[in-house]
């Protein structure tokens, strides 16, 4: 009874650590869904299709912060939880801080691509307009999405994202900055991984809670099924029969807002 006794100690920090990974894989899934439901509530009506207008540069960043984390949050839940174990602490402060280090990096390419958007229009005098120019560039930006996933970079910065433990050792800092900087370093390898998905959002309807979730499912299965060609073929074939039909024929598209074709929502509010 006393060995019994002691085997039970023993296994006690074990299972403190595993509640407190599972506890910190629920938030991260709770703040996704929190993040679903704003995000809904906050576009609704005001998707545009292609190319939609993003309005002011706090309201876009504002909303693009709570898209990342209810896109993001549940592929990268395993990242999170392999650092909060070889942290060896049950806190959760240091692995949520490492999470607020991956949303910044993501943050950071929401002001850059608002920043291009907005220049872009103005030296482009509506080259974007889907009667002009959109729907070629909106077709060509998913080929290019497509292509992308077959490149060499592609893959070196998937796995990074499939396989951290590697990062996590080669990145490895002590203490609250070091969890926000190596949060921060795989969200620049996320980025370099996921930015043409992202590029293809936009060209499908960044306000459309119906691409978002498209996107994030490919994200999702890109990170996540044992597979990786697999996933990364699958991707590429996804995007590439989307560029091919917003080039031949948008309007058979499911679930995608054609500009001009009377289901485009009314963008009035976006200035809150």
């Amino acid at each position: 009874m006393i060995a019994a006794a002691g085997d039970t100690r023993s296994l006690a920090p074990a299972l403190g650590a595993a509640r407190s990974r599972l506890a910190l894989i629920v938030l991260l899934f709770a703040l996704a869904i929190v993040g679903w439901w704003w995000t809904a509530r906050e576009m609704r009506g005001m998707d545009g299709g292609p190319w939609t207008d993003l309005g002011t540069l706090g309201w876009f960043v504002g909303v693009w912060v709570v898209m990342m984390a209810a896109m993001m949050f549940p592929s990268v839940a395993p990242t999170v939880a392999l650092y909060s174990v070889m942290t060896k602490s049950r806190s959760l402060r240091c692995p949520m801080i490492f999470a607020g280090g991956y949303l910044a990096a993501w943050t950071g390419v929401g002001v850059l691509a608002f920043l291009v958007a907005s220049q872009g229009g103005r030296v482009s005098h509506d080259l974007l307009a889907w009667d002009r120019g959109g729907r070629w560039v909106a077709g060509a930006t998913l080929v290019v999405a497509a292509v992308y996933e077959l490149t060499p970079l592609k893959d070196a910065c998937l796995g990074k994202c499939r396989s951290p433990l590697g990062f996590l050792l080669g990145a490895w800092r002590t203490g609250r900055l070091g969890a926000f900087e190596m949060g921060a370093k795989h969200g620049a390898w996320c980025i370099g991984c996921c930015w043409a998905l992202m590029a293809s959002l936009f060209a499908l309807g960044i306000m459309s809670l119906v691409w978002m979730a498209v996107v994030a499912g490919l994200i999702a299965f890109e990170k996540l099924i044992p597979f990786r060609r697999t996933a990364t073929y699958g991707t590429a074939a996804v995007l590439l029969a989307l560029g091919i039909l917003l080039l031949a024929a948008p309007d058979v598209i499911p679930g995608l807002t054609v500009p001009g074709s009377g289901m485009m929502s009314q963008m009035g509010d976006m200035s809150r």
